[in-house]
Order: C-alpha cells, then sequence, then structure tokens
C-alpha cells in the first residue's frame, strides 16, 4: 500500500475514533499508562501486588489484561465491592480476597461514605472540589466497617513474596494506611499510591507529604499518573504515584 494512503487511512480512523470519545495507542511504555506499569513491575520483579482500596477489582483486572501472572491480594471495605471482588476472583487461583475491612491507622470499626459512582467511597468527608469536578461521585449512603492495619494483615501475605507491591486507594485515607503499616513497609519493594494535588476530602494530606514520607522510608518517585482530572477546566486533581526502592 502507498505509504500516503497507508498514512491518510490512520489518521481518518484516529479522527473517526477521537470523535467517539476513544483514543487507541500501542501497547508500548511510551504510549500507555499500563505498559508502563507492567513494564516497570517487571524491572523489579514484583510477585505480590496487595491493592488496598480494591473497589470492584478494577485494578487486578486491568493487571491481568496487561499481562501480571502473579498473586494478587484485594482488601476492600464495602460490601457490595466486597461480594463483587469474591465473585471475580473465582477460578484465579492466585488472586485472594481478604475478609471485609477497612485499613487505617489503628483497629475498631469506621464509617464508610458510599459514593454515588463507588470508586469516590471514603471514610472522610467529601470537599465540594471533588463533587463539583465529579457530581456522581456525591455521597448516597454510609456503611460500618471493621478498621484493622497492614501490619496485622500483611504477616499472612508477605511471607512467600520476594518483591511485593503496595497499591493504595483509599480517597483520601492513604496517609492513614500508612502510619498503620510502619512494621510492614520495609518489607515492600513497590509502592503505588494514589496522591491528591489538592484537598479533595476532609483532612487528608496531599501530595508533597506523601512523596516526603515515602522518601525517608527509602523509596524513590518512579512515576506519576493522572487519574482524576476537573474536565470543566482541565485539571489535574489525582495523580497515580509510583515509588520503588532505590
Amino acid at each position: 500500500m502507498n505509504m500516503s494512503i497507508s498514512i491518510t487511512i490512520k489518521n481518518s480512523l484516529k479522527k473517526a475514533l477521537n470523535a467517539a470519545g476513544i483514543e487507541a495507542h500501542r501497547f508500548s511504555p511510551s504510549s500507555s499508562k499500563l505498559a508502563r506499569l507492567m513494564a516497570s513491575l517487571r524491572t523489579f520483579n514484583i510477585d505480590l501486588v496487595i491493592d488496598v482500596g480494591a473497589n470492584d477489582g478494577q485494578f487486578s483486572l486491568e493487571l491481568r489484561a496487561g499481562g501480571y501472572s502473579g498473586q494478587i491480594v484485594s482488601v476492600e471495605p464495602m460490601t457490595s465491592a466486597h461480594e463483587r471482588l469474591s465473585d471475580l476472583s473465582q477460578g484465579d487461583s492466585a488472586w485472594h480476597v481478604h475478609p471485609r475491612c477497612a485499613v487505617g491507622d489503628k483497629t475498631g470499626v469506621i464509617e464508610l461514605n458510599i459514593a454515588g459512582n463507588s470508586v469516590s467511597s471514603s471514610v472522610l468527608p467529601m470537599l465540594a472540589s471533588h463533587s463539583n469536578a465529579a457530581p456522581e461521585s456525591a455521597y448516597r449512603g454510609k456503611e460500618t466497617v471493621p478498621l484493622t492495619t497492614l501490619d496485622l494483615i500483611l504477616p499472612k501475605y508477605l511471607g512467600q513474596s520476594n518483591a511485593p507491591l503496595l497499591k493504595i486507594d483509599t480517597q483520601g485515607y492513604e496517609w492513614q494506611v500508612l502510619l498503620g503499616a510502619k512494621e510492614m513497609i520495609p518489607k515492600v519493594r513497590g509502592v503505588l499510591m494514589e496522591v491528591s494535588l489538592i484537598p479533595l476530602y476532609e483532612g487528608q494530606h496531599l501530595w508533597q507529604e506523601s512523596i516526603t514520607h515515602l522518601e525517608a522510608e527509602g523509596f524513590v518517585l518512579w512515576a506519576l499518573e493522572p487519574v482524576f482530572i476537573d474536565h470543566s477546566n482541565g485539571r489535574t486533581l489525582q495523580m497515580d504515584a509510583l515509588f520503588f526502592r532505590a
């Protein structure tokens, strides 16, 4: 095929996909967020992913789609999401769902605010900066859940792992999760954590503090990926920050 014709067809296809709200890329680190993550996991030989705030299992399914075949442990407090996790993990012997609980810096019980879009549910009150950017995320109810720490959860799972990655997506409560992992964090090779650039939940710690905290624990910031954007103005509100031990 003539090169100019090939380019014309590609551009026409790209234009049609963009008009439909779809953007297609090659699956390579230069153009794909998932490919970048997979390359990073391979570089550090990650053999276990602990997914704290797993919701419906979206991240685990993404890992499998990207080619990750190692162990996964999902931790989720919301009853409906935990039930879906349990269903999804059936048939995947390397995917384990921990008993339903929230994770923080102490043990007990706590109230979880249930968001309309599920993924924005948090134990912290939501601020207008979040709900204005995503009206579907407004809270619709509450649920009482058990609260524990990673120092109590992780010993059960880390024994057979040489290179675990801790993924934390707890909607503003990430700082408390880290504080409850003081004994276990030295055993982790990598951390993937959602960080906020502006306050989205009442009392949350922002990105600078999270980076400083993890650097003090011996981690190096490896990558940043936008995950929550205010589509009215293009401002990035939250990012996934990936860290590995130097």
